[in-house]
């Protein structure tokens, strides 16, 4: 945390000409300010996220009775990617690479409303869960929105997403299981500035405010017997009555 302070404050008031102990007085004249914020600012945040915890462990029902949380839970997953980031680092430099994932995480962020919430970012790829399929669904479009804004205005790689649901198990804050698997291999096979999701997401969200696309039997990596495919799109009001 003192890292990214620090690198925060060089970004926005490191000025030209300064030396060592101006920059240093600078600094310490910040982090005086800035200390006496961060207690009240973590712990809104744990707050926000102990609130969606119990949130989710409220839907748990017999296993709460029994006094005990299961192993595994039905969940719904999505991972996000930009296309060509890697490509993308060898023609920009560092920061400018930094800055588009960093906007990514924010565009998630933004989009994953409870019971929706952002478990990680790595690099290119985020990942959200929920253990309301339509909700997901619809942070996921809503996430592919405004990347396709982003697109329109300024160099930001389109986005790749996919989903997937089923029985995973959460440990230390991530989840693990075939469904966050799946969803991984199902965004790489979507199409730039696509949501590809597979059968069950499909029957789980229902037809009423989505449009779907069958996109074939695919088969993907490390997943035995192929996987039916959906592109989908949210109906436009004329379609959705």
């Amino acid at each position: 945390m003192a890292v990214t302070i620090a690198g925060a404050f060089a970004a926005n008031y490191l000025q030209e000409g300064d030396d060592e102990r101006r920059l240093a007085l600078r600094l310490a004249e910040a982090s005086r300010k800035l200390v006496p914020l961060l207690g009240p600012a973590l712990e809104h945040a744990l707050m926000v996220q102990q609130r969606a915890l119990v949130r989710q462990a409220s839907a748990l029902g017999s296993s709460l009775q029994e006094g005990r949380l299961p192993d595994s839970q039905e969940v719904a997953i999505c991972f996000a990617d930009l296309v060509g980031f890697t490509r993308m680092g060898e023609s920009v430099d560092a920061g400018r690479l930094g800055a588009v994932a960093a906007r990514l995480e924010e565009l998630a962020r933004d989009a994953a409303r409870p019971p929706v919430r952002v478990v990680k970012t790595i690099g290119d790829e985020v990942m959200l869960q929920s253990p309301d399929t339509r909700a997901l669904l619809d942070a996921a479009l809503s996430l592919l929105a405004a990347a396709e804004a982003e697109v329109a205005d300024e160099e930001f790689p389109q986005l790749t997403i996919g989903l997937d649901q089923g029985e995973a198990i959460q440990r230390g804050g991530d989840w693990f299981g075939r469904p966050v698997n799946l969803a991984s291999r199902v965004s790489d096979r979507a199409r730039p500035g696509s949501v590809l999701v597979t059968e069950p997401v499909k029957d789980a969200a229902g037809e009423e405010d989505y449009r779907y696309s069958f996109a074939g039997d695919r088969k993907l990596k490390g997943v035995d017997g192929p996987v039916k495919l959906f592109r989908v799109r949210r109906r436009s009001g004329d379609e959705a009555e």
